[in-house]
Parts: structure tokens; sequence; C-alpha cells
């Protein structure tokens, strides 16, 4: 199974992707028992396919994991083959088919291979988003759809602002616990300085609710997505701290039954490679009507 190198930019490294590749890693053997938000997310970007009257025979789908959203997909979208890939090993050889280990920020593909692109929940780990942006739509035929879904800024903001509390109240500062997610305002214009036609950004919030922040930090973990910010502490968090950050978490977020919330923004980006075929604005100053006709 060939595996691309993961490349050495010169960007700014906000994220530590080998921890990010160790994590999936470690999480793929047990990945099933973790894998709801995935498939909840991968059924809502099969809905949208449904909702784009045409079909897209050769499809990829960067940031694979095991293969849930091929799985969910199911044909959806008049797909007749998919390549997956993904950053791990580990999580690649969990799914079947077509299948290869590739680094989302150097994909290896030609120019115009794809009638579609899909990435489910893993874009939100790259460093270079406009960069991977750009090397999607050139990988896309002429035409051709990029759908992707992924995290948002607002996901975990109980669980930061819970760690940022109890850390403060032991230390006097805090160090960053949780991922510094893309705002969805940026998410689109990063689509357009990618030169996407017809960008279109949504976002939701899916709600999951947890008997403690001890077993959503699990799931976290079994879903591979721990704490890889690059400038993260690499020591143990001390008991103090976590137990202040509880304390922090159910009297300012808990319910009537001592249950938690846990917030996942999910942003869903839509953008085409450029046609000629495609809508174009009218030229500027080409406009018939008088503004003052417009507001009366």
């Amino acid at each position: 199974m060939p595996q691309a190198n993961i490349p050495q930019a010169s960007i700014p490294q906000v994220f530590d992707r080998t921890a990010v590749r160790r994590q999936r890693d470690r999480a793929a053997p047990g990945l099933e028992a973790y894998d709801f938000l995935l498939r909840e997310v991968a059924d809502r970007l099969g809905d949208c396919l449904l909702d784009i009257k045409r079909t897209f025979p050769l499809a990829l789908d960067i940031g694979c994991h095991s293969g849930q959203l091929s799985s969910v997909l199911a044909g959806r979208g008049g797909i007749e083959q998919m390549v997956q890939c993904d950053l791990s090993p580990a999580m690649v050889t969990n799914a079947s088919g077509l299948r290869l280990a590739v680094d989302e920020e150097a994909i290896p593909f030609a120019d115009g291979t794809f009638d579609l692109i899909i990435s489910n929940l893993s874009m939100h780990w790259v460093n270079d988003l406009p960069g991977a942006f750009s090397q999607i739509r050139r990988a896309l035929k002429p035409d051709g759809l990029f759908l992707c879904a992924m995290l948002g800024g607002g996901t975990l903001d109980e669980l930061r602002q819970s760690l940022m509390a109890g850390e403060m109240a032991v230390k006097g500062g805090a160090s960053p616990r949780v991922s510094p997610f893309v705002d969805p305002h940026d998410a689109g214009a990063l689509m357009q300085r990618a030169g996407f036609a017809l960008p279109v950004i949504d976002t939701d919030q899916i709600v999951l609710s947890y008997s403690n922040p001890f077993s959503m930090m699990a799931e976290l973990r079994g879903l591979g997505e721990g704490n890889a910010v690059a400038e993260r502490q690499r020591t143990f968090t001390s008991r103090a701290i976590f137990e202040n950050a509880t304390h922090h978490y159910l009297e300012n977020y808990g319910d009537d039954d001592g249950r938690i919330p846990a917030t996942f923004q999910i942003i869903t980006l839509t953008g085409w490679a450029p046609h000629e075929s495609q809508q174009q604005p009218l030229a500027r100053g080409s406009g018939q009507t008088p503004l003052g006709d417009v507001l009366g």
C-alpha cells in the first residue's frame, strides 16, 4: 500500500501532523465503537449529494478514516468508484476497496482526475488549508465538485472553557488544549482564494450528551481526535486541573440529571472546479435597473 511522504511545510505549524497520524493509528483498531459522529455527518453529506442532480463516477474520499463515508454513501451521487485515502496507514488498512495512505497537505493525484472529491471530518487538522484546497481544485475535472464537512470554531467550546478555567485556577495560566477550529466565514474566503466557483458554506450543530467530561474525552480519543496542537503541553495534566475543570463544566453546562453537553459545529463546504458552462456574474456596471427603483 503506497504512502505519500509528509511534507515539511514552511507555513506555521498549528498542528503536529505526526501526532495526528499517531492518534489515528492508535484509534484505528477500535474506531467502530466510537464512529457515530463520523457516520452521522457522512449521512448528511450523502443527502447533499442527493440534492445535486449530477452523477460523479470517479470520487476521492480524503481523510477516509476506516471507510465510514464510503459505506454510508452506498452509491449515492452515481459514484461508481471511490478512491479512499487517509493520513493514517492503520486507518486505511481497515477500509475496503481502492485505498492508500496520503497526507491531505500533499495530494499525489494528477490534475483533472476526479468528478468528485469529498471529505468527512478530517480537514480541520490541516495546517495549510489554502494549499490543500488548491490541490483539491486542481485534482478535479472541470465542473467537478468538492464537498467537505469539517469541524468549526464553535466545536467543544464547553470543554475549551472548562479546561481553561481549571488550569487558570491551579496554575494561573492556560495552555492550548482544544484545537483552534476554523471560522465559517474564513472557510468561505479560503474556498474563493483556492479558485473554487460557486462556493457555498453551511453550518450546523450536533450536540452530544455525556455522563461526565472523562467519558467525553475517552470518546474523542477513540475517534483519534485527541489534542494535537503543536504548542500543547507535553507533560501529564495534574489531577487538580481536571477536578477544577470538571466542576466548571458541571456548574456551567450540566443539566438537571448531571449530564453534560458537547457541541460540534459542522461546517459544510461546497465548491466547483471552474468551467465555462457555469453561471457567471454580470460584468461590473452592466446592470439595467437603477438602484433607486429597487429601493423604492
